[in-house]
């Protein structure tokens, strides 16, 4: 019995949507397997050279603990204790293996688990920094889809005006002056403090919002430069001019040519602005009074304790490499030049 046209088309596209989403999931495979790849090596490279700062520092607990007028026995003694004499690379093996499983050693100023301390601060630090992230994206993302599709005009150069100015502005700036309007003048927003999320989603939201909004400034005005340049960019190209030719509205061009061919940019910028929140906001926190992720890496480098320094650098590697892979994976889905592998 032959099958009629009718009943062929439905089992042909369902055919040809499953084979597109198999398509999908084996590039979204490849892209992981290749990023992990060459993360992988990166982190291993870079946890060495992180652990060898010790090494070059010359620091070491004993003259922490013990002083400047330390005898060279009693030095010796605590380094011992510390493991310390031990051979460099089977320093490092036992490090890393300690990493591997999340144990990032111990304090040499206060005897407390690093990890413990690190995962304190980086609550606090995570939150403003995804609040800040989010801000950034949305307001960022409108300006330079406005810009783009104004370009030449009053309002572009307006809007790249006013991203200008904001990129220039430092986030401690924005932060007093914050702190000064809306805290102090309004009365709208605590002046400082933190508090965790699961004492309450409002409470939590009003104490992260004024240090969110002073760190997206920046991120506001990358991702709308780089927005703008992207989508102005894929506007030139002929398969836009081609799908104008073919009568498409200006609505479709936009999102199923433009947008997703513009997009990669602005998504690369966020591989590394993600992690750079997280931890260089050392002067935001302190306005805050915020008990961070960069406070605490401040701290810990003042005092000379070099495994707190060594974990905060392995965090901030390892915040660098997810977010990053995260953005790849992305790129590959959104994407149509990363969907070709170029």
């Amino acid at each position: 019995m032959s099958t009629t046209p009718q009943a062929a088309t439905p089992a042909r596209r369902r055919g040809v949507a499953a084979a597109r989403t198999r398509h999908a999931l084996l590039r979204v495979l490849a892209v992981l397997t290749r990023s992990v790849l060459i993360f992988v090596p990166v982190f291993v490279v870079a946890t060495f050279v992180t652990f060898a700062l010790r090494s070059l520092s010359g620091l070491s607990p004993a003259r922490i603990q013990l002083g400047e007028e330390a005898t060279p026995e009693a030095i010796a003694r605590v380094e011992a204790e510390w493991g310390l004499d031990r051979p460099f690379l089977v320093q490092y093996a036992d490090w890393f293996g300690g990493v591997l499983h999340g144990q990032l050693g111990t304090s040499w100023t206060n005897g407390a688990d690093i990890s413990t301390l690190i995962g304190l601060g980086l609550g606090v630090s995570l939150s403003v920094a995804t609040f800040a992230l989010v801000i950034g994206v949305l307001i960022g993302f409108l300006l330079g889809t406005v810009a783009a599709l104004r370009r030449t005009t009053w309002i572009d150069r307006t809007i790249t005006g006013f991203v200008t100015l904001v990129s220039v502005m430092p986030a401690f700036v924005v932060g007093i002056v914050l702190v000064a309007v809306f805290a102090v003048g309004l009365d709208l927003f605590p002046a400082a403090g933190y508090v965790p999320a699961a004492e309450g989603i409002g409470p939590w939201l009003t104490h992260i919002t004024l240090p969110a909004v002073a760190l997206s400034f920046d991120v506001i005005a990358d991702v709308a430069r780089q927005l703008r340049g992207g989508l102005i960019a894929a506007y030139r190209e002929n398969y836009v001019t081609g799908a104008v030719v073919r009568g498409l509205s200006p609505r479709r061009i936009f999102f199923g040519h433009v947008l997703r061919n513009g997009l990669g940019p602005a998504l690369a910028t966020l591989g590394l602005k993600f992690p750079s929140l997280v931890g260089a906001s050392v002067v935001t926190e302190w306005i805050f009074g915020l008990q961070g992720f960069g406070r605490f890496a401040n701290d810990s480098a003042q005092s000379g304790d070099v495994p707190a320094v060594q974990g905060v650098l392995v965090v901030s590697i390892a915040l660098v490499v997810a977010f990053n892979l995260i953005v790849n994976l992305v790129l590959a889905r959104v994407t149509p030049a990363s969907q070709r592998g170029v």
